[in-house]
């Protein structure tokens, strides 16, 4: 029975595997959609986004078999409730990646590419290495690594206040361009929101491993500007 059980945990772990590479995967789609106003990337993005929620719906599954079917043991259980925790944020990631290509398609098509993007791809770079090693930090079963995601967060946020500061001026030397500069400026707050989602990854992670609840910062959730 035991054997089985293992059997089943190791399918769980692998799941969540997919689901974060599948969550890279729209991530960089997010980014090479913004960066280079590529509307084809940005629809393929928007429908991508299926792809996350299908694999978020197998692993609860799977999740509740587990706790239904079997007998876990405290550490089992930890595992598992962090798991349900984890593709949570991780399904958040993916709304935000498409919110990001959506955003993208409303950028008028005889606009300035690249308008105001500064610190903007640094910022994009830092979440995408805050997904990545929360993912890893889960597949390794690596504490310091989740442990380093959280302290990374400040370094998105200090983006974020240069991204804002750098939009308001560019915002009062070229009102024209304002509509395009402030849905810029919510892109950088869904990358921001992708940081905290990262977090909280790295968060279960810890808590999966320690049984601490501690052991970083947890955001929270809420409906992240999603407005659905």
């Amino acid at each position: 029975m035991r054997a089985r059980f293992e059997i089943q945990l190791e399918k769980l772990n692998q799941g969540v595997t997919e689901m974060g590479a599948l969550v890279e995967e729209a991530l960089e789609h997010a980014i090479d959609a913004l960066v280079h106003e590529n509307r084809e990337v940005a629809e393929k993005n928007i429908e991508f986004d299926r792809e996350i929620d299908q694999k978020m719906k197998e692993i609860e599954t799977l999740c509740l078999k587990l706790l239904l079917s079997q007998q876990p043991v405290a550490r089992d259980l930890r595992l598992i409730s962090a798991v349900l925790k984890m593709v949570s944020d991780l399904e958040r990631i993916g709304d935000q990646c498409a919110d990001i290509s959506e955003i993208v398609l409303t950028f008028p098509a005889d606009s300035e590419k690249g308008l105001e993007l500064k610190y903007i791809p640094l910022m994009a770079d830092a979440t995408r290495k805050m997904v990545t090693e929360s993912v890893d930090a889960f597949v390794k079963k690596d504490l310091e690594l989740a442990k380093a995601v959280c302290e990374y967060d400040d370094v998105v946020d200090d983006l974020f206040d240069s991204v804002r500061r750098n939009l308001i001026t560019a915002i009062r030397e070229n009102m024209e361009n304002g509509e395009k500069i402030i849905d810029i400026l919510m892109i950088a707050k869904y990358f921001e929101r992708i940081g905290d989602h990262a977090v909280n990854v790295a968060k279960w992670v810890i808590f999966s491993i320690t049984g601490e609840r501690n052991g970083c910062g947890y955001i929270g959730h809420d409906e992240d500007m999603k407005g659905k």
